[in-house]
């Protein structure tokens, strides 16, 4: 097991994130956060939290479980509807590890099923490459090159009691 990240980096990447959102979207006035469960919706609260601080803006933050509209799982999960509205707004997904890009897939399906969105973009702490679809994060904390074998591991606080990136 390699630590990539530890508590700072993930904390240094998250404020970078936060400003590059603000700063594309010129503002947050239409901005909406969805965390990919788990961990990538404790990272959306984060952000959401870091947002407020900057920016003196509550950002409407959920959290979104993908799992209905995942294509290698089968499922008798019923769709969901969102706890906020997605139609004409700037939704930012947010997750931990981007890897093949088929559960940022699901994420974007959901979204849709919600309601029509302005824009959607992405957001992950870790990219680690092997991408399966033509999915790119619009922001992302680090770039870990890996090989197919090795397991990208992010522990959160709220989630695992500790804050942590590791290469298994």
């Amino acid at each position: 097991m390699k630590t990539i990240m530890d508590e700072n980096a993930i904390n240094r990447s998250l404020i970078r994130m936060t400003h590059e959102i603000i700063e594309r979207n010129k503002g947050l006035d239409k901005v909406i956060l969805l965390g990919i469960e788990t961990r990538g919706a404790t990272l959306a609260f984060r952000m959401a939290k870091l947002m407020e601080q900057f920016e003196q803006v509550s950002v409407p933050v959920a959290s979104l479980n993908v799992r209905y509209w995942r294509d290698d799982l089968t499922i008798k999960d019923k769709a969901f509807r969102l706890p906020i509205s997605v139609q004409d707004r700037v939704v930012v997904i947010v997750d931990d590890v981007l890897f093949r890009g088929r559960t940022v897939r699901a994420a974007m399906d959901g979204i849709i099923f919600n309601g029509r969105p302005q824009q959607i973009q992405l957001a992950v702490l870790v990219d680690r490459g092997h991408r399966e679809l033509p999915i790119r994060a619009d922001f992302v904390g680090k770039n870990i090159p890996t090989s197919h074998h090795e397991t990208v591991k992010v522990r959160l606080q709220e989630d695992d009691g500790e804050n942590l990136v590791v290469i298994e």
